[in-house]
């Protein structure tokens, strides 16, 4: 084992203890019952994640482990667990939807409940459903990376529309079937139009830009050299950089004066109306926003604490330097009409 991965994996173990014991504090009062009582039966709960188990797992994992929930998760993408809800409609066993970016929580915002002020309030307004019905976990930038050895930062643009320039042909990395990208592009219809928004990826389709199935093999063929630059979510760079050090031959690019592509999407997480288990889904979400968690989230998969008073891992450009677009992030719920798009341009069969 390298001495990255050693002190990586040193430092999730102690995250996780940590997480055990402020989570067992927390839920102490909730854990026991009155003085003569049977102690109450932990229960169940049922999610279902648009989140991959290699980031959320470890956090679910210390919840079960400090309060003996028994807790299930259906893992998938966004859009097809956004489908499979829908499907299932009052039958579904799902008490939490614990999605990767806006677009899909709010495809599903009819089939949420409204959330205490207890939970909606641990977090900015900026970063949780107008309506109440869901609330952001986690922030992830949309960002540039760019090979290190081909570019330098003055060679960048200021906004995601001038890669619509033929001098960017071939040099394009994007991966169309991925929920941010989606969300990306509804943040472009809403702040731009959608005759704006069909021309952009109509001019970046005619660039020929090579399509991947997500944002990691972007990001490692921006350093590989395949490619010169991607269209990714920040936080990738940064495993990369973990593992393989400063050589490594990718940095992230912000765009400038409230670019679309530069908008900061949230992961976030609802409790589906057709729950049977609403106390443990409000002590789910409450764990999530909690100062550990949340310092887990910072800490090891290198996103943006949404918490005040968490500090942001120190590779990172804080929040407050990213200029990021006027938009409500409620208002990117239209997803069907994204895909649409994407299918109309010939972005996505």
């Amino acid at each position: 084992m390298t001495r990255a991965r050693l002190s990586r994996a040193i430092a999730i173990f102690l995250v996780g203890m940590l997480l055990v014991v402020a989570l067992a504090a927390a839920c102490g009062s909730d854990a026991t019952t009155k003085a003569g009582q049977a102690e109450k039966e932990p229960g169940n709960l049922i999610i279902y994640s648009g989140r991959e188990e290699k980031l959320i797992g470890p956090i679910i994992d210390q919840f079960k482990q400090a309060t003996g929930i028994d807790v299930g998760v259906k893992y998938g993408k966004n859009p097809s667990l956004v489908a499979t809800i829908e499907e299932e409609g009052n039958n579904s066993p799902a008490d939490i939807f614990f999605g990767s970016d806006p677009g899909s929580l709010g495809a599903l915002q009819h089939r949420l409940v409204l959330l205490p002020d207890t939970i909606l309030n641990r977090v900015p307004s900026a970063f949780r459903s107008r309506e109440g019905k869901w609330v952001g976990i986690s922030g992830r930038s949309r960002v540039i990376v760019y090979n290190t050895e081909k570019l330098t930062e003055a060679d960048l643009p200021d906004s995601i529309f001038d890669f619509t320039d033929p001098k960017w042909k071939g040099r394009i990395g994007w991966a169309p079937t991925n929920g941010s990208f989606q969300t990306f592009v509804t943040a472009l219809r809403k702040a731009e139009g959608e005759d704006a928004a069909r021309q952009w990826l109509e001019d970046i389709q005619a660039n020929d830009p090579k399509v991947y199935p997500k944002n990691t093999p972007i990001v490692q063929a921006v350093a590989d050299g395949e490619i010169d630059v991607g269209f990714v979510n920040h936080y990738y760079l940064f495993r990369f950089l973990a593992e393989e050090g400063e050589s490594f031959k990718a940095r992230n690019y912000y765009l400038k004066g409230g670019d679309p592509g530069a908008i900061v999407l949230v992961a976030g997480a609802g409790i589906l109306d057709t729950s049977n288990n609403r106390e443990n889904a409000e002590k789910f979400l409450e764990f999530l926003l909690s100062t550990v968690a949340q310092q887990y989230f910072a800490s090891q998969t290198f996103e943006y604490p949404l918490v005040e008073g968490v500090k942001i891992n120190p590779l990172l450009v804080p929040l407050s330097e990213i200029e990021v677009p006027d938009l409500d992030l409620s208002q990117l719920e239209d997803l069907e009409a994204t895909i649409e798009l994407l299918r109309d341009t010939g972005v996505l069969p």
